[in-house]
């Protein structure tokens, strides 16, 4: 059947997901003995655009009208489209306070008028999936090595994988951390999808939610244990908003202001 032809492509983002892939260092060779590379510039030049694709990972938020013009022709070329990093899956930190057309406002803000950027037209930054349809993702801010090894080789073998759902405080409880919660943190550990391996509270600091939110995340019960503990409404949505987009934050600041009333 031949190797299957994969593509490494990244929206507006830092990069990081592509630099962790290069970082595989030691298992890089096999994966490309593995894969046929058609296109990942941030390995080598050559690449080829115009090949039919089994497999594309795409990093980044859709931010520009470029952006956006990449992700539909990476979409039309690709059996299988995978969301890697947290800018793609969930729109990144990017998405923290957006809608109602605020971003045009601190575009403006920035650049003086709304069309300063000549280069590509701005947009308001947003996950694939908003455009597209989406196979697999593999959340992470940015993505773990081992995490895409294992998600690669599931591909290799034609199986799409699904990610867990539960929570980082499973792997807590797995490694037997003290809960940060009950130290009076803002951990968002119960809320955020696992697969990082609970890096942070292994290491003392709150989880801050990179993994993005899981599915069915009780984000009043936990906002309203913070309120408790003493933080105030604002602290806690802006904590709740950097890795859970700005439909999180309104939910949850409409909540807890309907409490207080």
């Amino acid at each position: 059947m031949g190797k299957p032809k994969i593509g490494i492509y990244g929206l507006t983002g830092c990069a990081g997901d592509q630099l962790n892939i290069l970082n595989c260092e030691d298992e890089l060779l096999k994966l490309f003995e593995i894969f046929e590379i058609k296109s990942f510039v941030m390995a080598s030049r050559a690449k080829d655009e115009e090949a039919k694709l089994d497999v594309a990972f795409v990093e980044g938020s859709v931010s520009t009208q470029k952006d956006l013009e990449d992700l539909l022709e990476i979409r039309k070329k690709s059996k299988i489209l995978v969301a890697i990093g947290h800018c793609a899956v969930f729109g990144g930190v990017q998405s923290m306070f957006m809608g109602n057309e605020e971003w045009i406002k601190r575009y403006k803000k920035v650049y003086g008028k709304e069309n300063a950027v000549t280069l590509t037209p701005p947009l308001e930054p947003k996950p694939v999936s908003a455009y597209v349809k989406v196979d697999a993702v593999l959340p992470g801010c940015p993505i773990e090595k081992e995490p895409f090894l294992k998600l690669a080789g599931k591909l290799a073998h034609g199986i799409i994988p699904k990610n867990p759902d539960y929570p980082v405080c499973a792997e807590c409880k797995w490694k037997e951390n003290e809960c940060l919660l009950l130290k009076g943190e803002i951990c968002l550990g119960p809320l955020t999808n696992s697969g990082c391996g609970a890096i942070c509270p292994s290491h003392n600091i709150p989880c801050i939610g990179c993994w993005g939110p899981i599915h069915e995340e009780n984000y009043a019960a936990e906002a309203q244990l913070l309120i408790d503990k003493g933080y105030d409404v604002d602290t806690v949505v802006k904590r709740f908003a950097i890795f859970g987009g700005s439909e999180r934050a309104e939910k949850l600041r409409k909540f807890l202001e309907k409490k207080e009333g």
